[in-house]
Parts: C-alpha cells; sequence; structure tokens
C-alpha cells in the first residue's frame, strides 16, 4: 500500500526516471505530474476538485504573468545583434588592440564576451558567433588548442550571468524578487569572474608562454587612432545600448518589459548602423535624433519637463522610427529581422510549454505534502546553512548535467525557495536572502553550459571548429574553466557582500518604537441652542 508520506519521493524518482528515457521535458513533467495526481485521487489523498487549481495557475501566474513578456523581447534583440556585424568588429579591434601583448587575443575574447553578454544574453550566439571569428586567428598566430576552446566556451557563458541575462530574469520570477535587484546583485560576481578568467590568462602567460604567444606588431593593420576609433565604434553604441536595457531599469524608469522592447528597438537601429547598405540621409537622421536626445536630456534633468523637452524627444523618436524602416528597406536586415522573429517564437513556445509542464508537477507534488517532505530532508542537513548551501549547489551541478537552466528553474527552484528563504535569512536578512540564493545558483548553472559531455557550448563549438580540432580538445579545454566557475562559486558562498554589496540596505526600525503624532485640530464649539430661523 503506497502511503502518503511516499508519493513526495516517488514523485521525484519517477521524473528522474521518465527524464532519462529522452522524452522532452515540457510533456514529461506534465504526464509524471497527472499520472500522480490521479493515483492520488485513487488512493485518496485529494479529490478531483483539487486538479483545478491547474488551469487556474497556468492562467494566472504564467500565461498572465507581465515579467515573462520580457523573455522575447531579449530573446529577439540577442538573435539581432548575433548577426548582425558588432561580434565581428569588436573582435578584431579588441584583437588588434591587445594582440602585441602575451595572452592578448584570449584577453581579447574575455572582454568582448562580457560586453556582448551585457547586450545579447544568449549563449549560442556568442559561443557560434566568437569561435567563427576567433578560432581561426588564435590558431594561426599559435595559441593552445586547447586554450583557445575553452576560452571561447567559457566566455560565451558569461552571458547567463551578466545582466541583461534570461537566466537572471527567470530565477527572478521563479523565486519572487524584482528584476532590478537580481540584476544589481549579478554585477560583483560578473565583475570577478571576468578577473578571474584574465588572471588565469595572466598566470598561463607566465607559466607557459608558448601556449599564449603575442600577436607581432607587424601583423596589425590597424595602429594609432584609426584603431582606437574603430574600437570606440563597437563600444560606444554597445555601452548606449546597454544604458536603455539597464540603466532605465535600475533608475525605475521602466519595467523590464519595458526595457525589453526598447533593446530590441535598439538593436534594430545598431544592426542598420552596423550595415555597410545604411544610406547617407540615414546617418543625418541618426545624428539630428543622437543631439536631439542629448538636449532633450539636459532639459529634462536642469528644468521641467515642458514643451521643449517634448519637442526634442519627438525629434528623437522620429529619427528611431527612419532608422528601423531604413533596416526594413535593406534585404539582408530584413532577413535578419525575420530569423530573429522565428527564434525568439521558437525559445517562448519552449518556456511556456515548460512552465505549462512544471505547473502540473508542482501542483501534484505539493498537494501530497511534497513541500514538507523536501523542507525536512534540507533542514536535516548536516552543517546548517552552509551545509544546504553546499548539497543544493552539488545537487544543481549534477542536474545541469542532464537539464537545461529552464528546467532546472521551472521544476527545481519553486519547491527549494522557500526553504532557502528560511534558512539564509539569519545569514544576510530577509529582504537579500532570495537574490543571494539566485546569483549564486545562476553562477552554479552556466557549468552546465561548459562540462561534458552535455554541455550544449561545448556542442555549439563542435558545431563550427574545423576538423583538425579534435573533440578531445574541446573538452579537456574546458576542464579549466569549470575549475574557474567552480571557484567562483565557492567567493559566492563563502563572501555574500560580493552580492549583496550593490543592493539596498535594509531598514533596522524596531516597529514597537514608532510613533505617529496626529497633530491635534481645533474645532469650534458645538452650538446647542434651536436652529436659526430663515
Amino acid at each position: 500500500m503506497i502511503t502518503l508520506q511516499m508519493m513526495p519521493p516517488l514523485m521525484f524518482g519517477g521524473l528522474v526516471l521518465a527524464m532519462l528515457i529522452g522524452f522532452p521535458v515540457a510533456f514529461t513533467l506534465a504526464a509524471v505530474g497527472l499520472s500522480f495526481g490521479f493515483l492520488s485521487i485513487h488512493l485518496g489523498f485529494f479529490d478531483l476538485n483539487f486538479l483545478q487549481a491547474i488551469p487556474g495557475r497556468i492562467f494566472g501566474s504564467v500565461l498572465s504573468n507581465e515579467l515573462l513578456l520580457a523573455i522575447p523581447f531579449f530573446t529577439f534583440m540577442g538573435a539581432i545583434l548575433e548577426r548582425c556585424g558588432l561580434a565581428e568588429d569588436m573582435l578584431d579591434s579588441m584583437g588588434q588592440l591587445f594582440g602585441p601583448i602575451r595572452g592578448g587575443l584570449g584577453y581579447s575574447v574575455i572582454i568582448v564576451g562580457f560586453i556582448l553578454g551585457a547586450i545579447t544574453g544568449t549563449v549560442a550566439a556568442q559561443v557560434i558567433a566568437m569561435a567563427l571569428i576567433s578560432m581561426p586567428v588564435m590558431m594561426r598566430y599559435g595559441y593552445n588548442i586547447r586554450y583557445i576552446t575553452g576560452v571561447l566556451a567559457a566566455s560565451g557563458t558569461i552571458t547567463q550571468l551578466v545582466p541583461p541575462s534570461l537566466v537572471l530574469i527567470v530565477l527572478a520570477d521563479q523565486l519572487g524578487k524584482s528584476v532590478g535587484d537580481m540584476y544589481l546583485g549579478a554585477w560583483g560576481p560578473s565583475v570577478f569572474q571576468i578577473m578571474l578568467f584574465a588572471g588565469y590568462t595572466f598566470v598561463l602567460g607566465i607559466v607557459k608562454p608558448d601556449h599564449v604567444p603575442a600577436v607581432p606588431i607587424t601583423e596589425l593593420t590597424l595602429t594609432g587612432w584609426p584603431l582606437w576609433r574603430k574600437c570606440l565604434m563597437g563600444i560606444i553604441p554597445s555601452a548606449v545600448l546597454i544604458f536603455v536595457v539597464l540603466g532605465t531599469m535600475m533608475m525605475g524608469l521602466a519595467t523590464p518589459t519595458e526595457a525589453g522592447a526598447m533593446g530590441a528597438v535598439g538593436a534594430i537601429v545598431l544592426a542598420a548602423i552596423h550595415s555597410k547598405d545604411f544610406s547617407t540621409k540615414g546617418r543625418k537622421v541618426l545624428y539630428a535624433g543622437v543631439i536631439a536626445c542629448g538636449i532633450g536630456t539636459m532639459i529634462g534633468i536642469f528644468m521641467a519637463e515642458n514643451l521643449l523637452f517634448k519637442i526634442f524627444f519627438a525629434i528623437t523618436y522620429a529619427a528611431v522610427v527612419w532608422v528601423c524602416l531604413e533596416a526594413v528597406r535593406i534585404p539582408e536586415l530584413r532577413d535578419l529581422i525575420k530569423q530573429g522573429y522565428q527564434s525568439t517564437m521558437r525559445l517562448t513556445c519552449m518556456v511556456v510549454f515548460i512552465l505549462i509542464g512544471s505547473t502540473c508537477f508542482s501542483v501534484v507534488f505539493l498537494g501530497v505534502s511534497g513541500g514538507v517532505w523536501l523542507e525536512h530532508l534540507l533542514t536535516s542537513l548536516p552543517g546548517g546553512v552552509w551545509g544546504f548551501l553546499i548539497f543544493i549547489n552539488l545537487f544543481i551541478f549534477f542536474l545541469a548535467f542532464f537539464l537545461d537552466f529552464f528546467e532546472i528553474a521551472f521544476i527545481i527552484l519553486p519547491m527549494i525557495a522557500p526553504i532557502a528563504q528560511k534558512i539564509l535569512a539569519p545569514v544576510v536578512g530577509p529582504d537579500a536572502a532570495l537574490i543571494w540564493f539566485g546569483v549564486m545558483l545562476c553562477v552554479n548553472m552556466q557549468t552546465s553550459f561548459l562540462h561534458p559531455p552535455f554541455g550544449f557550448a561545448l556542442f555549439y563549438l563542435r558545431g563550427v571548429a574545423p576538423k583538425e580540432v579534435k573533440s578531445s580538445d574541446i573538452y579537456w579545454g574546458a576542464m579549466p574553466w569549470i575549475g574557474l566557475q567552480a571557484i567562483m562559486v565557492a567567493l559566492v558562498i563563502a563572501f555574500p557582500i560580493t552580492v549583496t554589496a550593490l543592493l539596498d540596505k535594509p531598514l533596522n526600525v524596531d516597529l514597537n518604537k514608532i510613533k505617529i503624532e496626529v497633530p491635534q485640530i481645533e474645532l469650534p464649539p458645538l452650538d446647542f441652542g434651536p436652529p436659526a430661523k430663515q
């Protein structure tokens, strides 16, 4: 006889077994959840009315979730930017700028990976674009093949952590925290991870200089101001787009969905700027829009939002519309936008179906007291807070061998988030507990793209690498970078301030000492005499 206490471990085991078969995760989740739901009804653990919560939650928490609307916008932005030529220009200019120093091409890949991560948000785009551009150049100048494959795969996964990462948006939604706070918490680990990657390249240049040789100065095609100009032409538009997306969100001027929409339009503008077919008239209109935006911003800062402010920003909006129409007029960009729509639709449909499946599973799991079982399991671990964190991170690390980050976020997080809030709140406070936990898992889940044999970044790299690059070189090349990411996870666990430093400090207020003083209002004396005659 199956008891109520046996149902949660049976559900979890059944889910793992069904996933090992290789059936699509979204349908596996729904099938396991509904199967155990009908079994629970048969055994009398709950009645059929309980399952009415599933469609209610799907329509109320999934399809009506405004935060998840940001995912299509950011996906479209990444799809446009990955093919518009921005990566090629930045890698070429950065490679020539850092090339003459030992390990310079590696530094350029790491820096460009960080910048692209802040404007694309997609791993596949980054790994493929950087591998196609940088791998032949690095091989030509004698870089160690395992270093090449490792740095390209690792730099592509940086986009998992650097805002505006899709992972952070999903984590914020599942943990019930604001996207802005999740982004603020991720900046510290993002910068530290770049420093770790650059530090490893620097040490390798000292220990094994033949693995990361310098590019001869005679090989450079640009020097001096022309080189700096090309670097700035790649960095400045990217920085503007980063501010439009992240700055407006963190300043409270836009919601994540609104910021994503602006980023999608900005990606089309950036693609048009980088197109060789962009007209001279279009450039003049763009410059006029930039100048009008600058003047309008100054008016808004130093003066009230008057009619002049509205006129200048109307000019800016008209310039953006003009540039977007120019992009549609260019056949190459028109095809690019169409491809962006298609890839966005595929990813959005995948996310929605995984959410529907995970809702079916989680409702039934909670209905058979799965939350109580899981809380008892995790709170009874030895080591207290640190034992909990080490166990969860090892658990997520091994799950990432088989599951995508979307699946981990939608299946596992809803179960462990309440427990994490309860356990971690005494360490960093109730407000920052889930931010710290979410960023920590985000750093951890980066490894899901790197570790053999199922790391998607390695698959992407294998697909575009020349035939002379062996698969064993790709797998062994990723190992040191997995170690660096593991060090980053340990740092985030040991030093929560790497996440919480930029967050708003909680207000330490004793509610028992709050006094609300209401000023006394002197009313005229009441007149109880006879009413006045009309």
